[in-house]
């Protein structure tokens, strides 16, 4: 027989496993719900990329009981551009905050989330893949790739992936799709001179170098052009840190230790429009709507922001039967609440990554992009602006 589901999420990574959550505190019922994932378990745990979590996500995750995890406290933010006149730093306690955000491990977030839908009783389906969804006029249907089939009356979609997954997909209809020629390169890295608390986002001639507090050292995100990246996976450890203190200078004393390299090509991707029929019964989230460049790192954060407000608008189609009365209104909803901060972000992310990776001629603009970071850390309204975008998004 075809299972059938009230709510089917396709993607148990923080983004469907936080949505999950805060349906069934919205009054959802547990058995209602269905969460599917292409990962096992353990690939979820064993999982070590960095993530920085924005203190609006801390307080997200604390609201779910998702929180604390080990995480290191961002306190600091310094922006510069290597070589070139113009800073911008941002603390904390300008905004009488701890923190202005954190640096985890997407395993230990998945964890804590995980153990909280195993308790609620939140049916957690894996490893399995959704090969095929085809909406019909009263439910969605979703093949999966053994052949078996599973119905629902609303189907979210919070699988992300990186953008070189995505760009295999079909595009949307005026969605936004560019490809910034960048990869990141990762690492975590020790130096023999750390200051407690403090990140910092490097402009460079090809791209973004941000370095995060965590545990003992810091993530490396590392973006740079794609040919750069081969010969910079290609070198050995010491070779490799000799190139990184190169790049990023001397603010941390001298680099010590570099962990295994990994690197993934950067883009932006972002597809969700606004419902199409009155039956719309299928809606995206997070990076399965928009991916983005990870300067500023907005990607999680801003797909955890998607999970309030659609869990919102859900809730108000709530009917006295516990189901959702009108999804297609809770989707148009949830796009219309959603546009202003969704714009925002990709637009800061989209211009930071355009115009510091694009490698300007001439002194004059060298001088321009200084006199810009300057303008920001000395006019505190602008200053006051991003630093809420980052913390918060745009409300």
């Amino acid at each position: 027989m075809t299972k059938h589901v009230h709510i089917a999420i396709c993607g148990a990574g923080p983004v469907g496993q936080a949505l999950a959550l805060m349906l069934q505190q919205q009054g959802y019922a547990a058995s209602d719900i269905l969460l599917l994932d292409a990962k096992t378990a353990e690939q979820a745990r064993a999982d070590a990329r960095s993530i920085a979590l924005s203190y609006g996500s801390k307080q997200i995750l604390r609201a779910l009981h998702a929180w604390p995890i080990a995480a290191t406290a961002i306190t600091q933010i310094h922006v510069s551009r290597r070589a070139h006149f113009g800073r911008s730093l941002i603390k904390a306690a300008d905004y009488a905050l701890p923190a202005l955000g954190y640096v985890a491990r997407y395993g230990d977030i998945v964890t804590a989330l995980q153990n909280l839908i195993q308790q609620r009783g939140i049916a957690l389906q894996r490893p399995v893949q959704v090969s095929a969804l085809e909406e019909q006029a009263d439910l969605v249907e979703l093949t999966l790739a053994d052949g078996s089939k599973i119905t629902a009356d609303l189907v979210i979609q919070a699988e992300g992936g990186t953008f070189s997954a995505q760009q295999q997909l079909p595009q949307k209809a005026g969605g936004r799709h560019h490809d910034y020629q960048q990869t990141a390169v990762i690492a975590h890295i020790i130096s023999d001179t750390p200051i407690a608390g403090r990140a910092f986002e490097r402009f460079t001639d090809q791209g973004p170098l941000a370095l995060l507090p965590q545990e003992d050292g810091y993530a490396l995100v590392w973006c740079m052009r794609p040919d750069n990246a081969q010969t910079i996976l290609a070198l050995d450890d010491s070779a490799f840190i000799s190139a990184l203190q190169t790049a990023f200078g001397g603010r941390l004393g001298k680099f010590i230790k570099a962990s295994r390299r990994h690197a993934y090509p950067l883009g932006l991707m972002a597809q969700e429009t606004a419902p199409t029929s009155a039956k719309t019964r299928n809606v995206k989230i997070g990076n399965a709507a928009q991916t983005l460049h990870p300067v500023a790192g907005q990607g999680l954060n801003l797909g955890l922001r998607d999970a309030v407000v659609l869990a919102k608008c859900l809730a108000a189609q709530l009917n006295t039967q516990g189901h959702c009365q009108s999804p297609a209104l809770a989707i148009s909803d949830f796009i219309s609440q959603r546009q202003s901060d969704r714009s925002a972000t990709i637009k800061i992310t989209d211009s930071m990554a355009r115009i510091f990776a694009s490698s300007p001629d001439g002194a004059l603009s060298q001088s321009l992009l200084g006199l810009g970071l300057t303008a920001i850390d000395l006019f505190t309204p602008a200053k006051k602006l991003l630093a809420e975008q980052m913390m918060y998004g745009w409300r």
